[in-house]
């Protein structure tokens, strides 16, 4: 059996990254670091939960689509849960063993209209993102913030609020410190700062991310997830 060393499933994908954009060497480290808080979460039972504004919402967005079903690779559920789905219902489970994919558990907090405009309407505006950290959020799992500046205030609090309830912040965001890049565990500071151009390096910061988690959880030697 040729099972290749976990530090080469991680390099493999971070070297094709920085060989593509070579301006996101400076941030290997930190893209790594970032990378192995959402790994620890997912081996934990737990999930990610990522918001932004504007583009950093759409890139929230891209991010669950990622995760949440199959990206690079096939995502076969386990036969034990394929033979429960079938011990149901014979027809239907097949077609339910059949077709399901593996998946990594992720919400993006710009979501859920009906609440987010109550909560805007009724409340502080600001909190939004946090007061959904303060509800989906346990202490195993992630809160990504993405923002240009780093400065969000929503993201902010959405952030504090998750580090209060013991979970893990990383943030991603550009070249300049911030108080994001401060209160985050982990901080992906790309190196531009004009905010179409930091997003335009956002974007393959985290699919690399979630090509490493992919290959981690539904690799064929290390398919873990039901």
């Amino acid at each position: 059996m040729n099972i290749k060393h976990p530090a080469f499933r991680l390099e493999k994908h971070i070297d094709l990254l920085v060989k593509r954009y070579p301006a996101l060497e400076a941030a290997r480290q930190d893209i790594l670091n970032s990378y192995l808080l959402m790994e620890e979460s997912y081996t934990n039972g737990g999930k990610l939960m990522i918001a932004g504004n504007g583009g950093s919402a759409a890139d929230s967005e891209h991010i669950v689509g990622e995760l949440m079903k199959g990206f690079a690779l096939p995502r076969h559920i386990k036969s034990a849960f394929a033979e429960k789905l079938k011990s149901v219902h014979p027809e239907m489970g097949a077609i339910l063993a059949e077709n399901l994919q593996g998946t990594l558990p992720a919400i993006a907090l710009d979501g859920h209209l009906a609440l987010s405009t109550a909560f805007i309407n009724d409340c502080e505006p600001l909190l939004c993102f946090a007061q959904q950290v303060n509800g989906y959020g346990n202490a195993n799992d992630v809160f990504l913030g993405i923002s240009t500046s780093g400065n969000s205030k929503n993201v902010l609090y959405a952030a504090m609020v998750a580090k209060a309830k013991g979970m893990k912040v990383i943030g991603l965001t550009g070249a300049r410190e911030s108080k994001l890049s401060e209160l985050a565990d982990a901080c992906v500071r790309v190196p531009q700062t004009e905010t179409y151009m930091v997003q335009e390096l956002h974007l393959p910061v985290y699919h690399c991310w979630c090509l490493m988690l992919e290959d981690k959880f539904f690799s064929d030697d290390n398919t873990v997830q039901a």
